[in-house]
C-alpha cells in the first residue's frame, strides 16, 4: 500500500486507522529519516489503541511501554495489550540492538502488546514476519510538503 499524507494531522489518522487493522501482537518496523514521521504516526497507533497517554520519542529512553487504561490482570496489575515503543536511533552497535529488540519483542508478546520500532536499520538484519513502513518526506527541502508513506505486511 502506498500513499501520500499531506501533514501530521493526516499521518496520525493514518496511524489510529492502521491500529484497528494490525493483529494483536503485532510487530511494526518504522523506516524513514529524521522529521519523516514515524513518532507521529506512533502517537496515532497509540490514540487508535485507546491509549490515552503523551507519547513521546524514546531516542534517549531506548524503549517506552504504554499499557490500555482500565485493563487490569488478576493481581491487579496492569495488564494485556499496550504499545511498546522502541527508538534504536542510538545503538551503534547491531549486537546492542538486536539484544533490546529481542528482550523487548518478548515482553510485548506476553502482553499482546504492538510493537513499533523506530530505526530498524540498527538491526545486524531485519526479523520476519514484521509489518514495514517507510516514511519519505514528499520534499526534503520543505517539511511542510507532506510524507510518503509505504506499507507492506510480513511475508
Amino acid at each position: 500500500m502506498s500513499l501520500y499524507l499531506a501533514d501530521a494531522a493526516a499521518t496520525l489518522a493514518f496511524g489510529r486507522q492502521l491500529a484497528s487493522r494490525l493483529p494483536p501482537a503485532s510487530t511494526l518496523l518504522l523506516h524513514g529519516d529524521l522529521g519523516a514521521g514515524k513518532t507521529c504516526l506512533v502517537q496515532g497507533l497509540a490514540a487508535g489503541l485507546g491509549i490515552d497517554e503523551p507519547i513521546t520519542s524514546p531516542t534517549f529512553a531506548l524503549a517506552q511501554h504504554y499499557r490500555l487504561a482500565g485493563i487490569r490482570g488478576p493481581a491487579g496489575d496492569a495488564t494485556g495489550g499496550g504499545l511498546v515503543h522502541l527508538d534504536l536511533y542510538r545503538l551503534d552497535l547491531p549486537a546492542a540492538a538486536d539484544e533490546l529488540l529481542a528482550q523487548e519483542e518478548e515482553e510485548a508478546r506476553a502482553l499482546g502488546a504492538l510493537l513499533a520500532v523506530e530505526w530498524p536499520e540498527r538491526l545486524s538484519g531485519l526479523p520476519a514476519n514484521c509489518w514495514q513502513v517507510h516514511l519519505n518526506l514528499a520534499d526534503p527541502h520543505n517539511p511542510d510538503a507532506g510524507r510518503r508513506l509505504e506499507l507492506s505486511a510480513p511475508t
